[in-house]
């Protein structure tokens, strides 16, 4: 797991605005692959001017813990994506309710250096891996890898 204190120290110790660009781009680029049978509406993010996907699965050895899918079709948002399912991977459903976009934006100086837009993407981004979590166990429906 990564944490915030993680990513912030990475962040430090790049420096300069460019250099943490280029290191969200490159996150972006290592997530895996999101299945397309995943790309569906419930699953898309609403109010995020990029297109973006997540959809949370059960750990396979831990049903109390969770993982990501993500896929968007912008660099620097893909690599926040990235950054955001690091921070829930093999989480519980409650740790992942608990997360703070607000937290994250200011410790990673986010808000001095994406568009309002962008803010309202990530945003929306955070809730709607909320909202997964809460109509899965509303429903009683395990989510498991597709």
């Amino acid at each position: 797991m990564t944490s915030l204190d993680d990513i912030v120290e990475i962040f430090d110790l790049l420096g300069d605005w460019d250099q943490r660009y280029q290191y969200l781009v490159e996150l972006g680029e290592q997530l895996p692959a999101m299945p397309e049978q995943l790309k569906t509406e419930d699953n898309k993010v609403k109010g995020c001017m990029s297109q973006v996907w997540v959809h949370p699965y059960q750990d396979k050895n831990d049903s109390t813990r969770f993982h990501y899918y993500g896929e968007c079709d912008t660099a620097i948002i893909k690599g926040v994506l990235a950054l955001l399912i690091q921070l829930v991977d093999g989480k519980t459903a409650e740790e992942i309710k608990q997360l703070n976009v607000d937290e994250i934006f200011e410790r990673l100086s986010l808000d001095d250096h994406l568009s309002p837009n962008r803010h309202v993407g990530v945003y929306g981004i955070v809730e709607l891996m909320k909202q997964q979590l809460t109509q899965a166990s509303k429903s009683k429906n395990s989510l498991y890898v597709a």
